[in-house]
């Protein structure tokens, strides 16, 4: 008898997938309102989505496109600093809560993309070493042009009184939003474009890609994300000081990437998750902490050097297919072994 594969149908993953996200959100949101997670493991958690949201976005140039940018604590900046702005601004105020935190997650995001296009367009011609310089110059010039605006962004000292509007809903609907659209684009034929030039850039404009096009495109999404996480960071902290956006922050984002698996967006979230959660539970070790977290980092590269996850991006309705697939296929044997001993 011939075997096959049993499917679920596309409407039904989606069902089950919005099913698990809305179980995920609610959940998450009545234990942190109702006390049960504290306020330094609900600290952890915001940070926790907010790093999700950077890396994932990262994860796009550096992981499907395979360039190495080392400015995005840059983008980062310029979008905390547009929507730290706004809401701060008598226009958000005069507007009701939700549709100024929308507003603003959507200027930040937007003004980030568009310095990613300036900077792309010059910057995306270059490849490997020469790349990361750039990009590494152009966040340094953000932070220093961030201390010598002080009328605007409060200068050293940083940016005060930002309302602190990432909740735990409007951080984890961000990242719900951010992935699912990630996602999306790298399932189209943009971003099939987009991994042809990371896997071989000739081949890909002998095939009439535009390369110049989609490498852009990557830059400028990657940018705006980065944007929405910097305004979420900045709803988060309620203080901005450009010390929070310097080489190391970009550096930081860039090992969860790696970590995780350059081209996993479930790798990027994993990593995002340990490496940000991972200080506050080695805490208690005080002088050894940062020791073993680096320790920790040598370990993994060494014996994964592809990332925690490779290239492999998780599926809830492909691992329910398997799982039904399995007991279906036990059931069958069982029924055939029994149907031999009855003959």
């Amino acid at each position: 008898m011939k075997q096959t594969y049993k499917r679920i149908p596309m409407p039904v993953r989606y069902l089950i997938n919005t099913a698990l996200i809305a179980a995920f959100l609610i959940l998450g949101n009545i234990l942190v309102s109702g006390g049960v997670i504290n306020r330094a493991q609900s600290s952890v958690v915001l940070q926790v989505g907010i790093y999700i949201i950077l890396a994932v976005s990262l994860n796009i140039v550096t992981g499907y496109l395979g360039q190495l940018p080392l400015g995005h604590a840059g983008f980062m900046a310029v979008g905390a600093y547009a929507g730290a702005i706004f809401w701060k601004g008598g226009a958000a105020s005069s507007l009701p809560e939700p549709l100024a935190i929308l507003l603003g997650l959507l200027l930040a995001g937007v003004v980030a993309a568009i310095f990613g296009v300036l900077i792309g367009i010059p910057a995306l011609r270059l490849r490997g070493d020469y790349l990361a310089i750039i990009t590494l110059g152009f966040g340094e010039i953000i932070r220093v042009c961030i201390i010598n605006l002080p009328d605007l962004t409060g200068g050293t000292p940083g940016l005060m009184g930002i309302p602190k509007h990432s909740t735990f809903l409007v951080v984890f609907l961000a990242v719900v939003f951010s992935c699912l659209v990630i996602h999306m684009m790298m399932k189209s034929r943009h971003g099939r474009a987009i991994l042809s030039i990371r896997e071989n850039e000739i081949a890909a404009e002998s095939c009439g890609i535009n390369i110049t096009y989609y490498k852009v495109l990557a830059f400028a999404v990657s940018a705006f994300f980065a944007g929405v996480a910097g305004a979420l960071y900045a709803g988060y902290q309620g203080l901005l000081t450009p010390k929070s956006f310097d080489f190391m922050a970009s550096i930081n984002i860039l090992v969860m990437v790696v970590l995780g698996g350059m081209g996993s967006m479930i790798g990027s979230v994993i990593a995002a998750a340990v490496l940000t959660s991972l200080p506050l539970a080695l805490q208690a070790l005080n002088t050894y902490r940062m020791v073993i977290y680096s320790i920790l980092l040598i370990v993994v590269m060494i014996f994964k050097p592809s990332g925690l996850m490779g290239t492999y991006d998780f599926s809830m309705s492909h691992l329910l297919e398997k799982l039904i697939n399995s007991g279906w296929l036990r059931a069958q044997k069982k029924e055939k072994k029994a149907g031999g001993a009855n003959g």
